[in-house]
């Protein structure tokens, strides 16, 4: 185990929130039967936010996410990268009274989220139309693989299964090598789309005093994300091959060698730039006049040959001169980094926007999130042990211990 020692200031330019700031969704609740990626990434989203986030989990492993690694200090980062912010409670929904504990969950809910395995959600009476038909005010979410309708509605999915399905892995790599995406797009498609349409529903319910039923799917939300791609193949019949560390459909815009064996990213989206490139950054207006790189669809075409141009000049330079003289330019540019190189990254750093929060193995590292509002204060409270509230949330629902449906000891 690497033992984490690191502890972060906060620079005076810091894109702070005010602190003591009112969160926008101060005084919200949401009960989450959630696992893994997608639904943990939506009630995150929410948490931060400020809703009020019970994370409801099984007794003895808990989500099974907590154990998919130990690297942050014993815990899993997964886990810690998703559940800042919220409550553990334990309930065992095989054992006697867990009916009751149920029940008094979802009375004190604003909001439901489920991701849970085809069919467990409505064996237990909290998939979301009957939540919403139960209690007409609740804003409920299911987040499924593939939707409901369809020749997959029970397989089982997981965020490689489905972006195989969804054809985004023929759109990462290279034709011959095709590749899962490094992020985990389905799951954390699905968890924006389902906290997107949750601050929908809430804004709704302000008028009618009603929630809604949501569903969202793994499937559906890479279809979408897909976008250009997809509508490329509706109208073709025909794809456009992937090619590495580049894009399909802009040129140039790519990798390419520096003389001190680093990476530069290149980037051009319009004819004005191609001009600027060649005749500014590359210093060859023979490029320029070329009527075979006149458009972009030309570039595409003769993509190698451009590329060759290119790299034989980004070859002669370090990689930080290039970036220089590209800015100076008006050409988009960057450094290719390694994920280990991000964590230093001053982008981050001098902005203040790695903290630390509190965990069942003490401090811990972490992002604040990526929306920042002027006022809001940044809610870092701690993740949770499992099962770490069970006792204070059956309390302040008038729970007893005795013929529990599960208590933090049975975590």
């Amino acid at each position: 185990m690497v033992v984490d020692t690191w502890r972060f200031g906060m620079p005076a330019n810091a894109e702070d929130g005010a602190p003591g700031g009112a969160a926008p969704l101060a005084g919200l609740v949401v009960v989450s039967f959630e696992q893994a990626v997608a639904a943990p990434y939506c009630t995150r989203l929410l948490a931060d936010l400020g809703a009020r986030v019970i994370k409801v989990e099984r007794p003895h492993t808990g989500d099974f996410a907590r154990d998919y690694d130990t690297e942050v200090n014993g815990m899993a980062t997964h886990f810690v990268w998703l559940n800042r912010n919220k409550e553990s409670m334990v309930v065992d929904f095989k054992a006697p009274g867990s009916d009751a504990v149920l029940e008094a969950l979802l009375d004190r809910a604003d909001v439901v989220v489920q991701n849970l395995a085809p069919g467990v959600a409505s064996g237990l009476g909290i998939d979301a139309a009957t939540v919403v038909r139960r209690r007409p005010s609740v804003v409920a979410v299911d987040i499924s693989g593939y939707g409901t309708g369809g020749p997959l509605d029970d397989r089982r999915a997981y965020d490689l299964l489905v972006q195989a399905e969804a054809g985004s892995c023929a759109m990462t790599g290279t034709a011959d090598a095709p590749a899962k995406p490094g992020i985990p797009i389905a799951d954390v498609g699905a968890g924006l789309q389902a906290a997107v349409a949750v601050l929908a529903a809430l804004n709704g319910r302000h008028g009618s005093g009603r929630g809604v039923a949501i569903r969202t799917s793994l499937f559906d939300s890479v279809a979408d994300l897909l976008g250009f791609g997809l509508l490329h193949a509706a109208y073709t019949g025909a794809e456009r091959p992937p090619n590495g560390l580049s894009s399909p459909v802009v040129s140039p815009y790519g990798a390419y060698p520096t003389r001190d064996g680093r990476t530069v990213v290149l980037g051009t989206t319009n004819d004005a730039e191609w001009q600027r490139l060649s005749k500014i950054l590359l210093g060859r207006p023979d490029l320029a006049a070329d009527l075979r790189y006149a458009s972009n669809p030309q570039r595409c075409e003769h993509r190698p040959t451009l590329d060759a141009h290119i790299g034989a000049w980004t070859r002669t330079l370090d990689l930080a001169e290039i970036c220089a003289r590209a800015d100076a330019a008006g050409i988009g540019n960057a450094e290719f980094h390694r994920v280990r190189e991000v964590v230093d990254h001053p982008q981050l750093v001098e902005r203040g926007r790695w903290r630390e929060v509190d965990s069942p193995v003490g401090p811990v590292r972490s992002l604040l999130p990526a929306f920042i509002g002027a006022g809001w204060p940044d809610l870092l409270n701690p993740v949770p042990g499992l099962g770490e509230h069970t006792a204070a949330i059956r309390a302040e629902l008038g729970l007893s211990e005795s013929g529990s449906a599960a208590s933090a000891a049975d975590a």
